[in-house]
């Protein structure tokens, strides 16, 4: 049986924590894999979950188990439905609906088909409508016997605090800059230094979010964002430049990039600002920290959102004479 997270960099605390917990006399039935999206916490989910229903004498299939019940995003539309079952991108839902956690409910009353075990996997737990959250709780509270549940967060602080106390805690820390450089270079050898600069300062620490930065060609944005953050834009003309490379209506995987790269952006700024002047900095990373929590389920308008980042952007701009004292 593979350890969980044996490949991953950065995995090495919470596989400990999951080792140690294996070896003891009772399993907790309920666990968050709390961390950045795109640390690698759904991989390990999975390596997780097939330790759970390993019975031993009991081959094992390949690829899905029975056992193993992974929800997440739905297709959007039956359009969307056609499209994934064709192999092809699609759109998904922004939540995790009642229905589906009442569907693994009632498979809950049946017994696990290979062993005595199965595992729950929901990805991300913090996607929950409010009815799935409270309908989980219900079987967070009286679980049946022999089932785990691996909850996944990206931010484990929209989760119920009910759902929380029930479970324990696996962190999933950020990786060092090195680290996710290694990881592009290995993963994306064509990406240039410049490129690779500017996806390590999007990703706060996420491999993930870095690989998505260079799929999606981020490099003149983040550029453009550093300018506007140090020298202003007073007659709008770098704003208006922004908005054109990021388009009028970006698609929302688009839309979540560009808030995390425009935190990236006054994350590293504010290294080098002095205390006296950052307060501008710590507003707008604050503004654009709601906003990055509000966009995955809030139906925003692309153009405005686009915007609404570029003016945070320059709000956070230090005067030359304040930054130098």
């Amino acid at each position: 049986m593979t350890d969980p997270a044996t490949q991953y960099v950065g995995h090495d605390e919470p596989r400990r924590e999951w080792r140690a917990a294996m070896a003891g006399p009772r399993m907790h039935h309920g666990w968050i894999l709390a961390g950045r999206k795109g640390v690698g916490k759904m991989p390990f989910a999975m390596a997780a979950a097939r330790q759970l229903v390993a019975e031993q004498g009991v081959p094992q299939p390949a690829e899905h188990h029975p056992d193993i019940i992974v929800l997440t995003h739905l297709p959007a539309t039956a359009d969307d439905e056609k499209k994934r079952a064709e192999g092809k991108a699609y759109n998904t839902k922004r939540s995790i609906s009642v229905e589906q956690i009442r569907d693994m409910q009632s498979r809950l009353i049946t017994r696990p088909t290979l062993g005595r075990h199965r595992a729950i996997i929901i990805d991300p737990a913090d996607d929950l409508e409010k009815p799935s959250a409270n309908a989980l709780l219900k079987s967070l509270e009286e679980p049946p016997q022999g089932t785990f549940f691996l909850l996944i967060a990206h931010r484990p602080g929209r989760l119920l605090a009910t759902i929380r106390s029930r479970c324990r805690m696996l962190r999933f820390p950020a990786l060092e800059d090195a680290d996710i450089d290694a990881i592009l270079q290995r993963e994306v050898p064509e990406a240039d230094v410049a490129t690779r600069s500017a996806a390590i300062a999007a990703a706060g620490g996420s491999p993930g979010a870095a690989l998505d930065f260079v799929k999606l060609e981020l490099g003149d944005i983040y550029t453009l964002m550093q300018r506007v953050v140090e020298e202003g834009d007073p007659h709008f003309s770098l704003r208006g430049e922004l908005a054109g490379k990021i388009g009028e209506r970006p698609a929302r995987e688009r839309q979540l990039a560009m808030l995390d790269l425009a935190r990236g952006v006054l994350s590293r700024k504010a290294r080098s600002t002095s205390p006296s002047a950052i307060n501008r900095l710590v507003e707008a990373h604050s503004a654009l920290v709601r906003l990055s929590a509000q966009a995955p389920t809030y139906n925003f308008d692309p153009g405005l959102l686009v915007s609404e980042i570029g003016n945070l952007l320059a709000s956070a701009s230090v005067p030359r004479e304040a930054a130098h004292g």
